[in-house]
């Protein structure tokens, strides 16, 4: 069996080191660790981007920002510069109405996601890439571009798959 190649969004490193307090901040805290765990475990081969390394960068806290581009180090996570491909494809996304034109990085890291070949996204950003609408209009162009199909999942769900072995079937 092979390992599972996922595509690590920006919001799996800010929510690492998630500071808001509540029940629901704790619990998605709690899932994103839990996914570092097992790429630690060896169940998963990262990658993040330049998009996502941008966002970062972006980060007001500077302690936090500094944290964050360290887990890149730690868990041996692979990244993927930009393409003009990638560009081209997030594009595509944005003129299908899959995301908001006003998000052009969100597009991007699922587009990067697909150009690369990776297995699926990991993402706590449901307002533009972890939703039903975005999943069903990236389906559509990739197959129509001829892209793989790429899995856009929530932490979650990729915890729920590992107990499952969903993803990796």
């Amino acid at each position: 069996m092979t390992i599972p190649r996922v595509y690590l969004e920006t919001t799996m490193f800010s929510f690492y080191y998630e500071k808001r307090e509540g029940q629901r901040y704790q619990e998605l805290k709690a899932q994103v660790r839990q996914v570092f765990d097992l790429i630690k475990a060896g169940k998963f081969e990262p990658y993040t981007s330049a998009y996502a390394m941008d966002e970062l960068e972006a980060e007001p806290d500077i302690e936090k920002r500094e944290k964050m581009k360290k887990l890149i180090e730690e868990y041996g996570i692979q990244f993927l510069g930009q393409s003009d491909e990638a560009e081209r494809l997030a594009a595509l996304y944005i003129q299908e109405e899959a995301l908001p034109a006003a998000y052009p990085t969100d597009a991007a890291h699922i587009a990067i996601t697909a150009v690369n070949g990776l297995d699926f996204i990991v993402s706590l950003n449901f307002g533009h890439i972890a939703r039903p609408w975005t999943i069903e209009r990236v389906r559509r162009v990739n197959a129509r571009e001829s892209y793989k199909g790429v899995g856009i999942y929530k932490p979650s769900e990729v915890l729920e798959s590992e107990d499952s072995t969903g993803i990796h079937e």
